[in-house]
């Protein structure tokens, strides 16, 4: 089997990508570092290879796409994304649409295309890359939130369309808490709990996908919580939400 696994360069996505080699698997990394993603395919061996491209814009994803649709993919992990830290009215405009480009549009795009072939051959995986963001909204990185709550939603929606069709194909949504990754640097944030090792949440995530499990929290706290937040009431979910983001300012 091949996967196909964007934002592969560092952090969860290069972590999945040993997983999978050390499972036997065949991986294409995709993301925009071509240092980063040279060293990884020469630390995989022969059963890795990369394509550098920047996936933020719709024609580059259709370009990715028709590079590898020969390729026979079996597993499609999107996993590229990035955050962004402040208030509302105040985080750059420019900045937030390229993360909408990058978590929603391209996300997006790469399920369409890669589920309509999956489904021809009745067999196939698909991972998307949330948060447990996305099960609540988040002052201080809302755009993010949101981003998030698109991933969980569309997935969800994705997950029962296939089984009442009957369909061989699993979709799955990761949701992680702190991850120790690059992300706090690129989102300019700390976060106040300590954060799980990203080959932990990498190496659960595999088998979880491939149990084909809707939604994939890592860690039992982060289950807890998640399950705790629909008792809460809105607004103040809302008000734990913004102290929690606010803890994060670096």
């Amino acid at each position: 089997m091949k996967a196909l696994i964007t934002g592969a360069s560092s952090g969860i996505g290069a972590d999945m990508a040993r997983v999978l080699v050390s499972e036997g698997y065949e991986v294409i990394l995709v993301a925009r570092r071509k240092t980063r993603l040279e060293k990884l395919a020469k630390e995989l061996g022969d059963k890795a290879t990369y394509i550098v491209k920047d996936i933020s814009s719709t024609f580059n994803c259709m370009e990715l796409y028709n590079e590898v649709k020969k390729e026979n993919i079996d597993i499609l992990i999107n996993n590229a994304g990035f955050g962004v830290f402040g208030e509302f009215s105040e985080t750059n405009l420019d900045k937030e649409l390229d993360m909408i480009d990058l978590n929603v549009k391209s996300l997006h795009v790469l399920t369409k295309l890669f589920l309509k072939d999956f489904k021809k051959k009745d067999r196939g995986y698909i991972l998307n890359v949330a948060s447990s963001a996305g099960f609540m909204s988040g002052p201080l990185m809302a755009t993010y939130y949101a981003t998030k709550n698109y991933v969980v939603s569309l997935t969800s929606a994705i997950y029962e369309e296939l089984k009442k069709e009957d369909s061989n194909v699993s979709i799955s949504v990761l949701c992680p808490g702190p991850v120790n990754t690059e992300f706090n640097k690129v989102a300019r944030v700390h976060f106040s709990i300590k954060g799980m090792e990203s080959m932990d949440v990498a190496r659960y995530a595999v088998k979880k996908m491939f149990d084909e499990k809707l939604i994939i929290i890592p860690g039992l706290k982060m289950k807890i919580g998640v399950f705790l937040i629909r008792f809460i009431p809105r607004k103040l979910l809302l008000k734990i939400s913004y102290k929690i983001q606010n803890g994060k300012r670096s």
